[in-house]
């Protein structure tokens, strides 16, 4: 489920603890994580709502919106093409129920410097991520940030000269491993992701 920095930062300071989105179906589940940009967050309750008029000025500002007319609003059916999962933003609306629980786990861990196992495990599993059939990636995209840090990943994407999402894709699956950092622009590998650079290329 997406959930923006602010909203984020509002379910860790307590003051938001729904949030409302249009599915068929429902697309997360009660006791269920997501790492956000401020920490760990649990999905603890999901109800649907059956009459939008009965929402209160009070259940939008614990979703962060200013009034029930501005949480109606933006719940309203969008016009937007058909895809995989049927037609733009669901035909039902539902409840989110929301708290915080902890800090990103990545953090600490790219902080952490690898001893030697550590070392060895951390490459078998980027050895099965470079075993995808467009050939190996790890290596090369840790030393393209290493050697361009902060660089906006348009910039890096043509530097490269490989599509931007995919490679975005590419790096995010990087940083669950603690090996890069995301800034508001561009990218650098973390202390953990630094060191693993500098094992493999001795």
């Amino acid at each position: 489920m997406l959930i923006s920095r602010a909203v984020a930062e509002g379910i860790r300071a307590g003051r938001i603890t729904t949030q409302y989105r249009r599915w068929d179906v429902p697309r997360v589940r009660a006791g269920r994580q997501q790492v956000t940009a401020a920490g760990v967050i649990e999905f603890t309750r999901v109800t649907r709502v059956n009459d939008l008029q009965r929402l209160t000025d009070r259940a939008a500002r614990a979703a962060g919106m200013k009034d029930a007319n501005t949480l109606r609003r933006a719940l309203r059916p969008r016009e937007r093409p058909r895809g995989p999962r049927g037609s733009a933003g669901g035909a039902h609306v539902y409840r989110v129920h929301v708290r915080w629980i902890g800090e990103d786990p990545r953090l600490a861990l790219r902080e952490r410097l690898p001893d030697a196992d550590e070392l060895a495990t951390i490459a078998q599993r980027l050895s099965r991520l470079d075993a995808r059939p467009t050939g190996p990636w790890t290596q090369e995209i840790l030393t393209w940030i290493r050697d361009n840090p902060r660089v906006v990943s348009k910039e890096l994407a043509a530097l490269r000269d490989v599509e931007l999402l995919p490679m975005k894709a590419d790096i995010r699956t990087l940083k669950g491993l603690g090996l890069t950092i995301s800034h508001d622009v561009g990218y650098e590998l973390s202390p953990r992701g630094a060191a693993y650079l500098t094992w493999l290329e001795r």
